[in-house]
């Protein structure tokens, strides 16, 4: 943070409270609608290798009451500064302490990242689990899976490209879990597309 100087920083919204709500409301909206990609229409500047959609959903989300862990990638001093500054929260090594996490690189997903590390919320409190940012290659040139589950009338079809050869296996297994576990929102440019706990996948 020390080696950031505050003239040196990315800025961040033009209007902070509209822009917050805007995005917030984006968000409530992938993730009750889970498969349709939104739109952040509002544009952020970000240090790399963090998304403007990535950035965008810090924050809004993130504030000083809020934990967040940022992978290796996303852990540099750039970024570091940037957060701290504009969302004023605490970042933290342990996966299990995060209310927020960053991931850029979606495969880390299948090994060390796995999604039963982070926070998985109890009975009584299951709100108090991790939400994951994970940033793909792309959104709809990827493999075919299927939703279903609450939000989803029929089914949805994704096509999130970049993720690991057991992502399937472990989000069924998070599935499982219900009321706990984790919630996703792929993000890639300034688009998104939750994947909450409730919804399953078919590939």
């Amino acid at each position: 943070m020390s080696a950031i100087l505050e003239s040196e920083l990315l800025p961040a919204w033009d209007d902070p409270v509209h822009d917050t709500q805007s995005t917030f409301r984006i968000v409530l909206k992938a993730l009750s609608e889970p498969g349709l990609i939104q739109t952040i229409a509002k544009e952020v500047q970000c240090p790399a290798p963090m998304f403007a959609s990535t950035a965008a959903l810090c924050l809004t989300l993130a504030d000083f009451e809020t934990a967040v862990w940022l992978d290796r990638a996303a852990n540099n001093a750039a970024l570091i500064a940037y957060l701290r500054f504009h969302c004023g929260c605490r970042l933290v090594d342990a996966m299990g302490e995060a209310a927020f996490a960053v991931i850029t690189d979606a495969r880390q997903m299948g090994a060390e990242n796995a999604l039963e590390k982070f926070a998985q919320g109890t009975m009584e409190y299951p709100d108090r689990s991790t939400t994951l940012f994970v940033q793909v290659p792309g959104l709809d040139d990827g493999p075919t899976r299927y939703l279903s589950g609450p939000g989803i009338a029929h089914r949805h079809v994704i096509n999130v490209s970049g993720l690991p050869d057991n992502f399937d296996a472990m989000w069924q297994k998070n599935v499982a879990g219900f009321p706990m576990g984790v919630d996703l929102v792929f993000c890639h440019g300034s688009r998104i597309l939750g994947l909450p706990r409730t919804t399953a996948i078919a590939p």
